[in-house]
């Protein structure tokens, strides 16, 4: 029974349970699904970094530039604090657009009808801007997706792999001891916990980048309107002067 009990603790102690003894001990198979989530996991984790800071960079860039045409907006030339601001900024890349198109359009604009059009032409060039700017944030979310919506099965493909492997090696020694068994089923499952590791932030991370997007997406939609309102007034004053000149 003591000897029994000595070749148990022998065959635990030659098979160390821990994360880096796990991963050496595994089958190439499995080795390799591991090497695989390790990278999707790093990966992921690069993506969420760089975006939370961006985003939170983004937010509070945006909150200052919207007290800054709290007492007005140009609409004919970019505002001083706009063209001090990052040239990658979606709020600049948005307001540039409407001020160009704009000062592309000034010299057409005679009748109530054109400034409608003209506003229009604003309009949609700042969704167009809005749209790109929004895109280019969503940029590698969908892969944080797939990683959250696949990691967990490829964790469990070694699982399962591993778990066979083990059941040929007991068969193969005729030996079903709990000194056996283990090392091959914890090596299997530590599989499935790097699946589930390499998902589950990816998920949770996924959703909150994507509602930060959307609320920057509502502030980027809001300062169009901002922009869309100043321009009309200054179309209707301009409207108000040519019809007294008309008069």
């Amino acid at each position: 029974m003591a000897d029994s009990i000595d070749a148990v603790a022998a065959t635990a102690a030659a098979h160390g349970l821990s994360p880096i003894d796990l991963f050496l001990q595994a089958d190439t198979v499995v080795k390799a699904v591991m090497v695989l989530l390790i990278l999707a996991s790093a990966w992921s984790w690069a993506v969420i970094l760089e975006k939370l800071v961006r985003l939170h960079l983004l937010q509070k860039r945006a909150g200052k530039l919207i007290t800054s045409i709290q007492e007005g907006l140009p609409v004919a030339s970019v505002a001083e604090s706009f063209e001090k601001a990052s040239a990658t900024d979606p709020f600049v890349t948005v307001y540039k657009a409407m001020v160009e198109e704009h000062s592309r359009s000034a010299d057409l604009v005679f009748s109530e009808s054109q400034r409608d059009s003209l506003q229009e032409r604003v309009h949609r060039v700042g969704q167009l801007a809005s749209a790109d700017a929004l895109d280019h944030l969503q940029s590698r979310l969908p892969a944080l997706a797939t990683i959250g919506a696949v990691a967990p099965f490829v964790g469990l493909f070694g699982t399962v792999w591993g778990i066979m492997t083990s059941f040929q090696g007991i068969a193969a020694s005729n030996n079903t001891s709990l000194g056996v068994v283990a090392p091959g089923i914890a090596e299997a499952l530590f599989a499935t916990a790097l699946g589930l590791v390499a998902a589950i932030p990816a998920v949770v991370f996924y959703n909150r980048i994507g509602s930060d997007i959307g609320r920057y997406g509502k502030r980027l939609n809001a300062f169009i309107g901002v922009f869309e309102i100043e321009l009309s007034r200054q179309l209707s004053k301009k409207g108000d002067r040519n019809g007294l000149r008309a008069a």
